[in-house]
């Protein structure tokens, strides 16, 4: 019999940073798998480990135990050319601060991960998901000419220019006020259901954490309690 492979799965991983004060235990044997199309929320106080849990998710770091799989593959067992591949094709990165090229227009911005993987017709799928977020009238702007909000959107449009299977989002809300954040939520929400993939948000809003499907808490690395609300 075929064994079942989620989207995401994560076996048992601990993490431990070294600083000069000695080693740091970021994650203890955590284990988690996410399907396509469910959205889950990461909830805790700042340093429980929610931050690490996202970057093990993505593949911009490894556990110093455990495995992380994406797809199937597991991340630590890559090549960087491979790495830099999954990144670019399968996974979405929102940050709370934006991290829009402030040099670059707003469709510019959506743009430029495609042109960085070399994608064909990369200003009209750029120009796609701006019309998703709802942001095509301000394609020609420069990013200190929109709201929070408004670049925040831009934002969630870079990260879904590529299509990708996973979303990580770190904070998205955090910088934005609760109206606006209620949009940013409805857009998080609008990814599982109408792109069918998966979103990982993490948050320290109760509010937020109860948009999602599945909320994991977290405690000094460890996963406390999941809870399963839709």
């Amino acid at each position: 019999m075929l064994r079942y492979m989620a989207l995401l799965e994560i076996r048992n991983a601990t993490k431990i940073y070294q600083s000069q004060g000695g080693p740091v235990l970021a994650l203890k044997d955590v284990s988690l798998e996410l399907e396509r199309g469910e959205f889950i929320a990461l909830t805790g106080r700042s340093g429980c480990g929610k931050s690490t849990l996202l970057n093990l998710s993505g593949a911009m770091d490894f556990p110093t135990e455990g495995e992380v799989l994406i797809d199937g593959e597991i991340t630590a067992r890559l090549r960087d050319s491979d790495l830099t591949r999954l990144r670019r094709e399968k996974i979405g990165f929102i940050f709370q601060s934006f991290q829009l090229m402030q040099t670059l227009t707003v469709v510019e911005n959506v743009e430029l991960p495609l042109l960085l993987a070399r994608t064909s017709n990369a200003r009209a799928a750029a120009l796609e998901r701006l019309a998703w977020v709802e942001m095509q009238e301000f394609a020609t702007r420069l990013p200190h000419q929109l709201s929070g909000g408004q670049q925040q959107r831009v934002a969630i449009g870079r990260a879904l220019v590529h299509n990708p299977a996973l979303v990580l989002a770190d904070e998205p809300t955090g910088n934005l006020d609760t109206a606006t954040g209620e949009t940013v939520l409805d857009l998080l929400q609008r990814i599982t259901k109408e792109l069918h993939a998966a979103v990982i948000i993490a948050t320290h809003s109760r509010e937020n954490a109860e948009l999602a499907d599945r909320v994991i808490p977290m405690r000094d690395g460890r996963i406390v309690e999941a809870a399963v609300l839709r």
